[in-house]
């Protein structure tokens, strides 16, 4: 018997020093920072497509923390580096590469990017969604949840109203009309919504309006110019004059809700609510860009990924294994019709799943048309804090608070304090 106990413990212990080696090779591990700033199951949707890496790539083990709304997950991942928590990368506000780099936190793609598949990926990405990403001829962040305004109609409202369900509002005088007829009973017209990014609204306008907000360095603004002023005065104008839209604000988060309840017939929002929207929709509705006054625009939006410094080689290597799968044309494809982000390459769309998604809901490919007329999101250095006073402003402005011109001349002179010291 004691002989019998004593081979079979010198076999597990033999086991144990042939198994010893493997189990010290412990998968590289990373943190990811992410946003959930926007309605639908996102984590769940994350969840799975870093599972599916998981099960292709075992070496590596990633841990995502979501941390709400873009500002407050790049508080909270600097907050983690700064504090010595270990954070090798993040998807974060795409117009957050100004501060970003200039604080030296991040690591940029295209000097890691070595061999020429590496590089080859670099540049399979739509132009419109790289710009913001783009500075000072590097490129710091990769594109993964990003976005156009896009804008959502109640087809069968259009319909009763005797308006052309399949002939949306092309420009700003088209909405007010439609949106004239269309309010009423309780019901608005249309709704834009001035919380959550009411500059980026306002960049919309302004841009339709033939107004540049700002300089591609993140320089200069220039957010008091008349076209700006006459942007911001329309968008007042809509509800203090015309009575088509609520007065005061409009809340980004409950808006959506508003639209699938019937509570306005139009509104103009982010495609990555698409999905819900579809989801949630108990009628007919269709998806625009948005009109035009003398020009036809959009800001995009949205996040991109980016590497934090201080990462081993070890992690920057795991790290651009893990962007590179998510942003695969197949991944971006599925990650699109699962959220209504756009998908951020022409590849993916060009996948078979894509392609037969489109035929059966062409509204998933609107954002992607208007990335031809899509300009860079507002963004510049100090970039929280320019934002703010700008946002402050549409605010005053829709509020009655200030004019526009007052308001939008306060916001330009706290940006010049800003920015002064990077000119």
């Amino acid at each position: 018997m004691l002989a019998s106990i004593l081979k079979t413990a010198g076999a597990a212990l033999c086991a144990a020093a042939f198994a010893a080696p493997a189990a010290a090779a412990q998968p590289t591990s990373l943190t990811m920072y992410y946003p959930v700033a926007v309605g639908g199951p996102l984590t769940q949707v994350v969840d799975g497509m870093i599972a599916d890496f998981h099960k292709a790539n075992p070496d590596v083990q990633v841990r995502a923390v979501y941390a709400g709304n873009y500002d407050e997950t790049r508080i909270r991942a600097l907050s983690a580096i700064r504090g010595g928590e270990p954070a090798q990368l993040s998807v974060l506000g795409a117009l957050d590469t100004h501060d970003l780099v200039e604080q030296g936190l991040i690591e940029p793609f295209d000097t890691l990017a070595q061999t020429a598949e590496d590089k080859a990926w670099v540049e399979s990405f739509y132009p419109a969604l790289m710009a913001n990403g783009t500075l000072d001829g590097h490129v710091w962040g990769i594109p993964f949840q990003r976005s156009t305004i896009v804008m959502y109609y109640n087809k069968d409202m259009f319909r009763e109203a005797g308006l052309n369900p399949d002939a949306p509002p092309a420009t700003w005088q088209d909405m007010l009309a439609a949106a004239q007829k269309l309010s009423g009973n309780g019901r608005h017209g249309i709704m834009i919504p001035s919380t959550g990014y009411p500059y980026w609204m306002f960049q919309a306008l302004a841009i339709q309006n033939g107004a540049t907000l700002m300089n591609t360095e993140g320089t200069e603004v220039s957010l008091n110019q008349p076209g700006a002023v006459e942007a911001l005065q329309f968008w007042r104008d809509m509800a203090a004059k015309h009575e088509v839209m609520p007065g005061g604000t409009i809340e980004w988060g409950t808006l959506r809700q508003a639209f699938v309840q019937g509570r306005t017939a139009m509104m103009w929002h982010t495609t990555g609510n698409l999905t819900a929207v579809r989801n949630e929709a108990k009628f007919d509705f269709g998806v625009a860009m948005l009109p035009a006054n003398k020009q036809p625009g959009s800001p995009t939006g949205g996040g991109n990924f980016y590497l934090f410094k201080g990462a081993t080689e070890a992690e920057k290597a795991a790290s651009l294994r893990f962007i590179r799968f998510m942003t695969a044309p197949e991944r971006a494809a599925d990650w699109s019709i699962a959220t209504g982000y756009v998908a951020v390459s022409p590849a993916a769309y060009e996948t078979p799943v894509m392609q037969e998604y489109a035929k059966g809901f062409p509204q998933a490919i609107v954002a992607r048309d208007q990335l031809d007329v899509a300009i860079p999101e507002f963004a510049t250095y100090e970039t929280a804090r320019v934002r703010e006073a700008l946002s402050n402003a549409v605010q005053a402005a829709l509020t009655g608070s200030s004019t526009p011109k007052e308001a939008l001349d306060g916001a330009q002179a706290t940006a010049e304090r800003l920015l002064k010291p990077y000119r």
